[in-house]
This record gives structure tokens, C-alpha cells and sequence, in this order.
């Protein structure tokens, strides 16, 4: 199995990276070995911002109820005494213009609902994560993309939108992608006005993070290259 401390310190050093890197796994049962979230939350994203603290646990499909988006993305069904508050969410954004009815079917679905999910550091993960969330600011994240290009696992995506959960069932279904990361989801993990979000399939982890040592090295070489051409080739 590969080393994920080490591959969460890469991913860390090159980039230079504030929060800690995000394993996702999704389950066909409950995970030996690990606790359930306690409490409740608003969103499903809201669990990207405790496992970046540095907490480890799984959730189960009441655990995202609370989020109908969320729940819609990663296919989960909500009961049937809550199964308007989909249509609800839907209904208000389209009121306030935020998105038309017509984009729905656009939207990135897991193909089948998860058991459990478990979110962790993924540094402290003990088994292969489906996915991996990369929070950071553009420059950073154009590093994590460029190693992705090397490694030939990018995505042929645009920058995806919202909902930013999408990201994770797009990453499984079409490789590396990048999300500017939606208002609800700032709102509920207090990402930063300056920072967006990449997710790397599990698969496809060590291959990008092998690679991120050249990209980086090329880019402090690139940067004193176009220095000096800037400084020589540059006149009043």
C-alpha cells in the first residue's frame, strides 16, 4: 500500500499547502476500525473541514440528509418525509437566478450510494481513498494540475462550478479535476475568498504526487528564466 504520510508531505511541501489534503472513501459497509461523525451538520462539505482539522470518521446516509445537494450528488436518497427539500433547495436557487432547471442533468452523480463514507487526513489514512480533496490557492493548485498534465490523469473538464461536491463523482468519472468551489460550500468549511479546490482520484494519487517534484523545479527554473527575460527584453 502506498505511504500516505509521504505522499500528504509531498503534496504539502511542494505546494505549500495550508490545510491538510482530504481522503475520501466511500464504503460498501460500515469501516471496521473507525468511528462514526457524532452530532449533525448543515452539508456534506461540512465534512471536508473537520477531516482537515485532523479528525477521522465515517458517515452513513442520515449523516447527509441535512444536505439535499449533497445527498443528490453522491446519490444518496433522502427519505420520503424530507424528499421535497430537494425540490425546495432547487426551487430557491432557480427564484434567485443562481441556476436554470436545464442544468441539472449536467451535474456529476456518484453512480451508486455509498454505504458509509470516510473522511480523514490523508495522511492518517489506512486504506485506499476513493478520492482526495486539495484546497489551495490558484498558483498552488496550477502546480497540482500541471503534475496531473505530466502524469496524464487531467481531466478534459472546464473548471467546475457548483455544486463543488460534484468534484469528487467528476474526479472518479473523468480523472484529475478543478472546482472554484461553490458560495454554500465557503460558507460551510470557511475556505478562503483566494483558494479553490482540486480533486485527484485515489487511483491516480501517486502518479501526480511522483510528479509534483519536477513540475515544481521547473517552475523555479521557468521563473528565473522569465525574470531575466522580462528584465533584458523589457524597455521604456
Amino acid at each position: 500500500m502506498p505511504d500516505y504520510r509521504a505522499i500528504e508531505h509531498q503534496l504539502t511541501h511542494f505546494l505549500g499547502l495550508g490545510r491538510r489534503p482530504v481522503a475520501v472513501t466511500y464504503c460498501e459497509t460500515a469501516p471496521a476500525g473507525v468511528q462514526p461523525i457524532t452530532g449533525t451538520q448543515p452539508s456534506g462539505c461540512s465534512f471536508w473541514r473537520i477531516a482537515a482539522a485532523g479528525k477521522t470518521f465515517y458517515t452513513e446516509a442520515d449523516d447527509h440528509y441535512n444536505c439535499p445537494i449533497g445527498s443528490y450528488t453522491h446519490n444518496i436518497a433522502l427519505p420520503p418525509e424530507r424528499a421535497s427539500e430537494l425540490e425546495g433547495t432547487l426551487g430557491l436557487m432557480v427564484q434567485i437566478g443562481y441556476i436554470r432547471m436545464e442544468e441539472i442533468p449536467d451535474v456529476f452523480r456518484l453512480q451508486k450510494e455509498p454505504a458509509a463514507v470516510v473522511y480523514e487526513p490523508l495522511g492518517e489514512t489506512a486504506s485506499s481513498p476513493s478520492a482526495v480533496l486539495v484546497s489551495g490557492r490558484p498558483k498552488q493548485l496550477a502546480l497540482l494540475a500541471e503534475a496531473a498534465v505530466r502524469a496524464g490523469v487531467f481531466s478534459n473538464l472546464p473548471m467546475l462550478t457548483r455544486p463543488t461536491c460534484m468534484a469528487l463523482p467528476a474526479a472518479l468519472q473523468k480523472g484529475v479535476v478543478v472546482s472554484s468551489a461553490c458560495i454554500g460550500n465557503r460558507v460551510y468549511t470557511d475556505l478562503g475568498d483566494d483558494e479553490l479546490y482540486a480533486v485527484i482520484p485515489g487511483r491516480d494519487l501517486e502518479r501526480v504526487a511522483e510528479e509534483l517534484g519536477t513540475i515544481a523545479a521547473a517552475n523555479e527554473k521557468l521563473a528565473q528564466y522569465h525574470s531575466t527575460r522580462r528584465q533584458t527584453l523589457t524597455t521604456p
